[in-house]
């Protein structure tokens, strides 16, 4: 059995995690005098973790919507 989280809260998830680390990556170059290499390195770094969480199948995005992923069928009357 393989874990995985349903879309809304895949959604949930990755809204928290995107500004938990927005937040840290802040607090923590403002505390210190960082490299701007070392930013987009961490940055990266950060991105990576949820791109190999979602391309696992563990976090299943639907963009709160969004995006429609399925097809629609438009069906005229004549």
């Amino acid at each position: 059995m393989k874990f995985q989280l349903n879309s809304l809260t895949s959604d949930v998830f990755i809204t928290i995690y995107v500004i938990t680390t927005l937040y840290f990556r802040f607090k923590f170059e403002n505390s210190k005098i960082i490299d701007p290499a070392l930013s987009i390195v961490l940055g990266i770094c950060f991105v990576a973790l949820i791109w190999a969480l979602i391309k696992l199948k563990i976090l299943n995005p639907n963009w709160f919507g969004l995006i429609n992923t399925k097809q629609r069928k438009i069906s005229t009357k004549k």
